[in-house]
């Protein structure tokens, strides 16, 4: 069924009519007026017609009038105006892709402009419009990831949700790739479609686990592609506080954080799914490549059928008739064209034709004197390998993002056999976007790494970089399967790896085996040292046996001596104190009797109480110790002090020592 009437795409584009039109009308007018004022300033009156002759006013009114009617022409073509629809039933066949984008704080950083997150935000949309037949959905993450736009068909809502996106959408600082991954996957339902992801991030991973679950999701049937958002060097994060001011970033330190581009993990991630890759988002192409060479392959399923509105696109008439009146401009002249002499014609033709030679001549000095790319393709092909390297590093100077003059200087670099260079230029030719000079790429990278390896003096390191060059075989068989030379390249280096690594066993076999001999006679040396150490300690301890014995024989005939003189100063004691006692005894005898004279003189009688009174009261105390008395006195004073001790607190014992708190 189809239906006739007119009708634009873009009708707000037809407001430009009261403008445009106006405008140019307005301003051919005051054109005009300015011309004639000048010429009358500038030319005498008289003059006037004889250098103005044949210029029809007419004409130049129709000219004039010629280019406001291709603007409005232009106008109409942009409304894109449609005469009728009619509707079809299709199929659509697509994938179902899930974007991801990182809205973390370094995504803020300006080493692309404007910044990261406008970047990779217009990537989005760019690839929106490429998958026309496709499912998009959305997930934003930094610390945490959600899931921001299902899967739809609607570009409208997948274009709002990414315009919704900023650093503040999720309040988790910090960029969890992992889960970012496991959100993407979730979003996918069993038995659909062909499962994507496409990641923009800087692969700033803050979390660990980002590979492992790109492995798991890979086993689900789900393709990685990587897209690299910033620059190897970095920038500084700056952030803008409520009231304008501007700050930078600091980690837990202070210091300033500068934010990089982690392209090499972002590679091992897209590794790690069978047909991912990973892009640097570089020039106006990026989106292009990864659509045309990653997902457009990939297998397509069909959704349901649906009646869709096919509109008859009729904006090429306006748009043809707008060239048509441009070009009746260009070719309608002001006035009519005099015919001219031969050798007028035949002078200016010469003057044209010097003035283009002298032309040509100024843009081609200043490139033979630079350099030009075409120059030093001449200097490679003509085997003078080491002036195409320097005229490549001057290009690179001037054009240092081109990943093509890289690879360039890197083959001249190797065919100089400057391997160490040629690796690095290969290594930088990486961040091309296209994946088949990014093959070629690996593959000379590998080389240079195999030659560099082979002239490495240590084992341990040629056998490093012998595995680093597998790897990039490997990588360039994986973007290109039909690359015959990087398969026997591969398989090559592979076996001489091989050899290395036996030969290296045997080397230390032998070396083991040295050292055993070497033990062994160390240890036949120990035990002769052993044996003649013991012999002299044998010898040592007779000698010392029979002094010892000798000392034993004096000192027996010292002590028999010394126990002799010992008998005799107790013997001189014993008596000493038989005499003291004796001398004692006799001074008691004599005080006894003295007594009993003093008694018998005085006539009392003796009485027991007094002798037992004069004992006690003669009895004599050491200093410092208190008489039996003293002590029964002292504690019937005490007796009216005396305190019951506290009973002992039943219970839980009180916990003192935690912190007092007043909240």
């Amino acid at each position: 069924m189809e239906e006739a009437a007119l009708s634009f795409a873009n009708p707000n584009i037809l407001w430009l009519l009261l403008v445009f039109p106006p405008a140019m009308i307005a301003f051919f007018w005051w054109a005009w007026r300015e011309r004639q004022m000048l010429a009358m300033q500038f030319i005498q009156a008289r003059l006037l017609p004889s250098l103005t002759v044949g210029i029809s006013t007419a004409r130049q009114k129709f000219r004039m009038t010629l280019v406001v009617l291709a603007v409005v022409c232009v106008i109409l073509a942009l409304a894109r105006p449609r005469w009728g629809f009619e509707w079809e039933e299709t199929k659509q066949r697509g994938l179902d892709i899930v974007v991801a984008i990182d809205t973390s704080k370094s995504m803020l950083a300006e080493d692309i402009a404007p910044n990261r997150l406008t970047r990779a935000k217009l990537a989005a949309l760019d690839l929106m419009k490429q998958a026309k037949s496709d499912r998009l959905g959305l997930v934003a993450f930094a610390g945490s990831a959600f899931l921001q736009c299902p899967l739809t068909v609607d570009d409208a809502a997948f274009h709002q949700s990414v315009d919704a996106l900023d650093v503040n959408i999720i309040p988790q600082g910090g960029t969890a790739l992992a889960e970012a991954i496991e959100t993407a996957l979730r979003a996918f339902k069993e038995g659909e479609n062909y499962k994507v992801l496409v990641l923009f991030t800087d692969g700033e991973d803050h979390d660990s686990g980002a590979l492992d679950a790109a492995k798991k999701a890979a086993e689900q049937g789900l393709q990685i592609f990587t897209i690299g958002i910033g620059s190897p060097e970095g920038s500084l994060l700056r952030i803008t506080d409520a009231k304008g001011r501007t700050d930078y970033i600091r980690d837990e330190q202070g210091n300033v954080v500068n934010s990089h581009l982690n392209e090499a993990l972002l590679r091992e991630i897209a590794s790690a799914t069978p047909k991912g890759f990973y892009l640097p988002l570089r020039g106006v192409k990026t989106i292009d490549t990864l659509y045309e060479q990653g997902l457009a392959p990939l297998p397509k399923s069909e959704a349901k059928e649906k009646l869709i509105r096919s509109y008859h696109e009729k904006f090429y008439w306006p748009l043809s008739v707008a060239i048509v009146l441009l070009l009746v401009e260009i070719f309608f002249p002001e006035r009519k064209r005099e015919p001219r002499s031969k050798t007028a014609a035949s002078a200016e033709g010469r003057q044209i034709l010097r003035g283009a030679a002298m032309f040509l001549l100024l843009l081609l000095l200043p490139a033979r004197v630079s350099g030009s790319p075409a120059s030093a393709l001449r200097e490679y092909e003509a085997g003078k390998y080491e002036q195409a390297l320097k005229e490549y590093e001057q290009l690179l100077q001037r054009k240092g993002d081109d990943p093509r003059l890289h690879f360039n200087a890197g083959a001249s670099a190797y065919r100089n056999r400057q391997f160490d260079e040629a690796a690095k230029q290969f290594n930088d030719a990486l961040a091309a976007p296209d994946l088949r000079l990014q093959g070629q790429a690996y593959y000379n990278r590998g080389n240079s790494l195999y030659h560099l390896g082979e002239g490495a003096p240590d084992s341990e390191k040629k056998m490093e970089t012998w595995q680093k060059a597998l790897q990039d075989y490997q990588s360039a068989v994986k973007l290109n399967q039909q690359d015959a030379d990087a398969k026997f390249n591969y398989a090559f280096v592979k076996q001489k790896l091989e050899e290395l690594k036996q030969q290296q066993q045997k080397q230390n076999k032998s070396d083991k085996q040295d050292n055993k001999d070497q033990q062994k006679q160390q240890d036949q040396q120990k035990q002769q040292d052993q044996q003649k150490q013991d012999q002299k300690k044998d010898q040592d301890q007779k000698s010392q046996d029979q002094q010892n014995k000798s000392d034993q024989k004096q000192d027996s005939a010292n002590q028999d001596q010394k126990s002799e003189q010992q008998k005799q100063d107790e013997q001189k004691k014993q008596k000493e104190q038989q005499q003291a006692a004796d001398k004692a005894q006799k001074e008691k005898e004599d005080q006894e009797r003295k007594e009993q004279e003093a008694k018998q003189a005085s006539g009392k009688p003796k009485d027991s109480s007094d002798d037992k009174d004069q004992g006690e009261q003669g009895q004599a105390y050491a200093v410092g110790e208190m008489t039996p008395e003293q002590a029964r006195q002292l504690l019937d004073a005490q007796k009216g002090d005396e305190n019951l001790l506290p009973i002992k607190p039943t219970g839980k014992p009180v916990d003192r020592s935690r912190p007092i708190r007043d909240w």
